[in-house]
């Protein structure tokens, strides 16, 4: 069955100057425009069902950049009296109702939604109302496992998060040390999963991960000083933030560990990569 907003495979009728024409079943006869055919005519043909700017359905064989049902980031084309209307990858640009907007989109930059069907009119259309389209079941992670996220929004507590383009997580602004930005995709990890069913977030990877990785940033970063960087243990919390983005806390125990190692000394006014010392 064949139904707007989904790939099929349909049957094809007969060919006409315009393109196509497909068997749609309860939808009727399709087009697929010749500008919306990727490959040479066959008996059937694998398309996405849309509607085009009469309400008629149409056919594709290009992709949209966001799937119904799914989350993701588009660009701005154009606004008017109806809404704003969002580059998704097609001919026609998705519709952004006033009524799904939550906050006044502009021209040429980017938004977070959710591409869904609208059951009033049954066409495709963009909605920024995140939350309730996350899903309220419990999620199956557990403390470390590595997901994706997209950032949608910032509370004082931190920055609100798509997981896995399901579920809903937050990145506490106390653990964030590197400026994020509204419709940021990123890669990050479950510190925890709330009764409420809502994640935690982390940017570093449990335990030693987050310090190795950090360990790995240092030295590069006193390569390409010239082995050595006048930052230290006694920098201030302000300097070290500035420099690597993080807390002087995680910087300590990097340095410490990197000084165990026997990868660098400490000299008063700076730490040194140890194949750097004369």
């Amino acid at each position: 069955m064949a139904n707007i907003g989904e790939t099929a495979t349909l049957s094809v009728l007969r060919e006409t100057g315009a393109g196509l024409i497909l068997d749609g079943g309860e939808l009727g006869e399709v087009l697929l425009p010749k500008s919306e055919r990727l490959d040479s005519q066959s008996e059937q043909a694998e398309v996405f069902l849309y509607r085009d700017s009469d309400d008629r359905p149409i056919a594709t064989q290009k992709q949209p950049y966001v799937r119904p049902g799914c989350f993701g980031v588009l660009k701005v084309a154009s606004i008017n009296n109806t809404g704003a209307f969002l580059d998704w990858g097609l001919s026609k640009d998705l519709l952004l109702p006033y009524r799904e907007q939550s906050h006044l989109p502009e021209k040429g930059k980017k938004v977070v939604v959710y591409v869904g069907v609208d059951l009033k009119s049954n066409r495709l259309v963009a909605s920024q109302r995140i939350s309730k389209h996350l899903s309220h079941q419990s999620p199956p992670y557990r403390e470390g496992d590595k997901v994706n996220a997209i950032i949608y929004g910032k509370t004082e507590m931190g920055y609100k998060a798509i997981v896995d383009n399901q579920y809903s997580g937050l990145l506490f602004k106390n653990q964030v040390f590197e400026k994020l930005f509204y419709g940021d995709e990123l890669e990050t990890y479950i510190s925890q999963v709330r009764p409420d069913h809502k994640l935690d977030l982390s940017l570093y990877a449990p335990g030693r991960a987050k310090v190795t990785n950090l360990e790995e940033r240092i030295l590069h970063e006193l390569e390409m000083r010239g082995g050595f960087w006048a930052l230290h243990d006694k920098s201030t919390p302000e300097e070290i933030h500035q420099e690597l983005g993080i807390s002087k806390k995680v910087f300590k125990q990097a340095t410490g560990s990197l000084f165990k190692q026997r990868k660098i000394i400490f000299e008063e006014n700076g730490i040194r990569q140890t194949d750097a010392v004369s």
